[in-house]
């Protein structure tokens, strides 16, 4: 199915909020959020402040830079998908020169920080994920293969690693279960939104698992990989990464995840569940790693306050 996009004029000058918005700073923001947290973790007191900075803004910039090619790859698509059309581009209130000369100028200023400011290993680490995700993934991953989440989301899953490695030089693997856990959320969390939106990805040809196997087939792979989201996040605690806190907190959390997978399955009519599996999903991770931090800082606050 071709897509058809009509010409579009600019309703106003490109403004700070366009170059805002190309940021995805939502996303971003659970990204940094991740990578400060393994930050975090790398040690056992408080981390130094320099590469914890640098490493902030650095892993930042890049993930700002990612989302901004992915708006530009995708302009044509988002133009006629309900949840995108509004975006700079497809409004016409940005130029795709302006996008991709922000693009590429703040990767540039993100890999200069980290080699420069942080570690080269960082920098290596970081610049494979956002060729990961703005090209192996959005180029071509995401129109080629039905799994294209499961398979890019390993770009996405990478930012705690880079914190851990933006503090100790080189990655751990306790920082590569943080990985997995991200790895394995990304699915269910995805596909839940996929769900709500079939009709935009078919419109515009992305095989998404609900355009290609169908919504009952997408649904019980939400609730297999929750399901396994569930066993990997009690692994921090069986490798001694972590404790008791942490393991309540992330069996509560599973169990919630768990119930919003089930209920897709057996409320199929109940169309609000997609969207609220996937605000849960959001609310899930960004809770799960709070959980890792203060575990983590668990000892030093029974001692200040005990």
């Amino acid at each position: 199915m071709s897509q058809t996009v009509e010409t579009v004029v600019p309703s106003r000058a490109t403004t700070w909020r366009d170059y805002l918005e190309l940021c995805k700073p939502k996303v971003v923001a659970l990204i940094v959020f991740t990578a400060m947290v393994g930050m975090f973790l790398a040690v056992p007191g408080m981390v130094p402040w320099q590469p914890f900075l640098l490493g902030t803004i650095g892993i930042g910039l890049a993930a700002s830079s990612a989302a901004a090619i992915n708006h530009l790859v995708d302009q044509r698509a988002d133009a006629v998908m309900a949840r995108t059309h509004k975006r700079p581009l497809p409004q016409g209130n940005m130029s795709p020169l302006k996008a991709a000369v922000f693009a590429f100028t703040i990767g540039a200023i993100s890999m200069i920080v980290l080699y420069f400011g942080v570690n080269p290993m960082t920098a290596v680490l970081t610049f494979l994920s956002l060729i990961g995700y703005a090209v192996i993934y959005t180029m071509y991953l995401k129109r080629a293969t039905p799994q294209n989440i499961v398979i890019g989301g390993a770009a996405g899953a990478a930012p705690p690693v880079l914190g851990w490695t933006a503090i100790t030089g080189n990655p751990d693997p306790h920082s590569l279960l943080l990985f997995l856990i991200i790895f394995v959320w990304t699915p269910p969390h995805f596909w839940a939104l996929a769900i709500h939106r079939r009709e935009d990805y078919a419109k515009v040809d992305i095989p998404m698992l609900p355009v290609t196997h169908g919504i009952p087939f997408t649904r019980l792979q939400i609730l297999l990989y929750t399901l396994l989201l569930v066993v990997v996040t009690v692994l921090p605690f069986v490798t001694h990464m972590s404790g008791f806190f942490y393991l309540g907190g992330a069996i509560a959390l599973g169990l919630g995840f768990l119930y919003y997978a089930v209920m897709l399955m057996l409320k199929p009519e109940d169309s609000s569940l997609p969207m609220r599996t996937f605000g849960y999903s959001i609310l899930y991770l960004m809770a799960l790693f709070t959980f890792l931090l203060v575990d983590h800082y668990m000892p030093t606050l029974v001692a200040l306050f005990g």
